[in-house]
């Protein structure tokens, strides 16, 4: 009787693995980074250091939810949860940030996500239908996905209090984080038996060394781009471009393999974009009250309109 060949579990160890090492080398690039970039000015951090562990145990909390719930949850499941990115952070900017929205806010962000979730969810071909291998719902990855947009939403939230809260370089918040979670990592690694397995992958097959390099350099040059977004727009603008990035790859692989969209996925477009342009539109048409002027006794005095 021939024995069944092990290559489906071969190859999904050598996957865990590459998985494993990939998120290493992107810390280890990211340590580098921030050492090479701090040693022109101070190494003391900025903020209290749990505060940068915070980042770094959400940030964590966040991978591992959303890569555990897609074993227990369908596709409108995952298409919904990460096209509702908007929502959780507008949750944690009024709790962490004391930030209010209004409740045009709140419709743009339900309106991009309905956009978002309509344009994925609805594809013209049915050959690449996301319906093609169905998975049950369980109460256990809903609860993971629910997870996934609750650390979420805290991580970018939290980046954009220490931003504003402290004197505060990208670098910095880039360095002691990173530093945190690898720390956390290898700690994982250690407990649960992984690291000398790990190693010994790594000396057997030497291949993986380029995906490696490549992963750690984008992940890096992506990590630098985040903090810069969320220091300069804010945590709420970076979710919206997180967000609207599904549906721009999706517009530009169907230009680019020319495969037709769906009225749909039309639809779905008109309705995100048309939120976001008409956002834009009324906050550059509201006027910005007039900055005081200082008297010569240092009073403030109001800014007279000239006729």
């Amino acid at each position: 009787m021939a024995e069944p060949l092990p290559t489906t579990n071969r190859v999904k160890e050598n996957t865990i693995w590459k998985g494993i090492f990939a998120v290493c080398g992107i810390m280890i690039t990211l340590v580098i980074y921030g050492l090479l970039q701090a040693s022109k000015k101070a190494l003391d951090p900025v903020a209290p250091v749990y505060k940068y562990c915070l980042i770094s145990v959400s940030n964590i909390l966040t991978t591992t939810c959303q890569y555990e719930a897609l074993k227990y949850v369908s596709f409108p499941v995952q298409t919904l949860a990460k096209c509702a990115k908007m929502i959780p952070v507008m949750i944690w900017g009024t709790f962490i940030m004391q930030k209010t929205y209004k409740g045009f806010d709140y419709l743009v962000a339900f309106l991009v996500t309905l956009g978002c979730s309509i344009f994925i969810l609805f594809p013209a071909g049915t050959d690449i239908s996301p319906y093609s291998k169905r998975r049950e719902n369980t109460v256990w990855g809903v609860s993971l996905m629910v997870g996934y947009l609750g650390f979420d939403g805290f991580t970018s939230t939290f980046q954009d209090k220490l931003f504003k809260g402290y004197d505060m370089e990208i670098h910095n918040q880039i360095f002691y984080t990173t530093l945190c979670s690898c720390v956390l990592s290898l700690t994982g690694l250690i407990l649960q038996g992984h690291l000398l397995p790990a190693i010994d992958f790594i000396y057997r097959h030497n291949d993986c060394f380029l995906d490696i390099a490549l992963l750690s350099t984008v992940a890096t040059a992506s990590q630098f781009f985040i903090s810069y977004t969320i220091r300069t727009f804010g945590a709420l603008t970076f979710a919206a471009i997180m967000t609207t990035r599904q549906l721009v790859s999706i517009m530009l692989s169907c230009v680019w393999f020319s495969h037709p969209l769906s009225w749909e996925q039309w639809i779905g477009a008109v309705i995100v974009f048309g939120s976001l342009y008409t956002k834009t539109l009324l906050k550059k048409a509201s006027p910005n009250p007039p900055p005081p002027r200082q008297t010569q006794n240092g009073a403030s005095s109001p800014v007279k309109e000239i006729p």
